[in-house]
């Protein structure tokens, strides 16, 4: 099991556990974070993104392009930005942490 930590807009730390296989969108969703998802994982809007902590981060698979480019739409994003719904838990996490932006864009316009 991970430790994932979830650090809110105003600094407000939440801890939950999950399973290898997990993805983050889903356990956050499930911790009643704010993070969307409206394209459900599509890629197709940037309302899932996250901060992953500099030591997270570094074990993360690269971003593929599409990820990438909606990034780069994202209110607040930073180096270590990606998209909630593009990370799943792995067996050797024993911790995990994001932060959570004050705001998101939707590239849907819905």
């Amino acid at each position: 099991m991970t430790l994932v930590r979830f650090i809110g807009a105003d600094g407000n730390v939440r801890e939950v556990r999950g399973a290898p296989g997990d993805r983050l969108l889903d356990l956050a969703q499930a911790d009643g974070q704010p993070l969307e998802g409206t394209c459900e994982g599509q890629m197709a809007c940037s309302t899932c993104h996250v901060i992953v902590a500099p030591e997270d981060f570094a074990r993360l698979p690269k971003a593929v392009e599409d990820e990438e480019d909606i990034l780069d739409l994202a209110m607040g994003a930073t180096r270590t930005s990606r998209l909630a719904c593009q990370i799943w838990l792995q067996a050797d996490w024993t911790d995990f942490t994001v932060r959570i932006p004050g705001g998101a864009r939707n590239m849907q316009g819905r």
